[in-house]
């Protein structure tokens, strides 16, 4: 793998974000809409050098069914736990790519009528965007490469890294090779 954002980067990054959006929301308490599982590592940073009241939810919407590209189908694994009408949401994303997802989840969100709703993501890969969408906040934009690290997973490893990597043909043949020794092991493979 090789990196592609350094921790110190994605901190200032974090910091000159919380920044913005403490003086775009200055006076409300929005609700922070956390994308599982990827989201959790941006959103707690965030969170944290938020100098303004707000609230944390959870959604968990999922367009791949394996590997490392979308099916197009987005299916909600699960759903907020509080009513948003009226409130003032802002949808905080680990990467936007294809933006199927984000688009299923805007739509999905807006038909709930908050008095607003906002997007914030950490990277964005406006190259690969399938369905256009407007991104109120973006950390990094960055090329069409599959990245794992703060959150990103390939296998639900690498979440753990401080740092954003790409991600190389033989890091996810290491991986495959062991699921495939695992499985003629008699261990269980990964779903």
């Amino acid at each position: 793998m090789r990196v592609l954002l350094s921790q110190r980067q994605i901190e200032d990054k974090v910091s000159e974000m919380a920044r913005t959006i403490t003086r775009d929301f200055l006076g409300k308490t929005p609700v922070l809409v956390g994308i599982l599982k990827g989201s959790v590592f941006f959103l707690s940073d965030l969170i944290r050098r938020l100098d303004l009241d707000h609230e944390v939810d959870f959604i968990s919407i999922s367009s791949y069914a394996s590997g490392v590209t979308s099916s197009g189908t987005v299916r909600m694994l699960k759903d907020l736990d509080h009513d948003i009408s009226g409130r003032d949401v802002l949808i905080v994303e680990d990467i936007i790519d294809s933006g199927l997802s984000l688009s299923y989840l805007r739509k999905n969100l807006l038909s709930r009528n908050p008095r607003s709703l906002s997007i914030a993501t950490l990277l964005d890969k406006r190259v690969a965007r399938e369905r256009e969408i407007y991104v109120d906040y973006v950390g990094f934009e960055i090329e069409n490469e599959f990245v794992i690290g703060y959150g990103l997973d390939y296998a639900e490893r690498y979440r753990e890294l401080p740092y954003v990597a790409i991600m190389e043909e033989d890091d996810a043949a290491a991986i495959t090779g062991e699921f495939s020794t695992a499985s003629r092991a008699g261990k269980a493979t990964p779903a």
